[in-house]
């Protein structure tokens, strides 16, 4: 019993970890990567400060993907309505 609990665990892990992956390379792709870090500032700021300064907020998602996708405050991008919505998902999450 204890063996399949630890093998959920590890597969739950992995999945998670290949999803981060997907989503980073999607930022790479959407060239979010040219100006941002994850870790440290770039011309704009890393995600994870982001993350933190955005954390508990329960309308940060919707508020910076119009933010990004509005072109206001942020440069224009290539990336699909969906495509901003799903990195900005995942850089909150880190």
């Amino acid at each position: 019993m204890k063996s399949i609990v630890i093998a959920a665990v590890v597969a739950i892990g992995m999945t998670a970890a290949g999803t981060a992956s997907a989503q980073e390379a999607l930022a790479k792709s959407s060239g979010c990567l040219t100006c941002h870090d994850i870790a440290t500032k770039k011309m704009g700021p890393a995600f994870k400060d982001v993350a933190a300064k955005n954390k508990g907020k329960a309308d940060a998602e919707a508020t910076l993907a119009a933010k990004v996708s509005g072109a206001k405050d942020h440069p224009k991008v290539t990336a699909s309505e969906g495509d901003v919505k799903s990195i900005v998902k995942w850089a909150l999450s880190l």
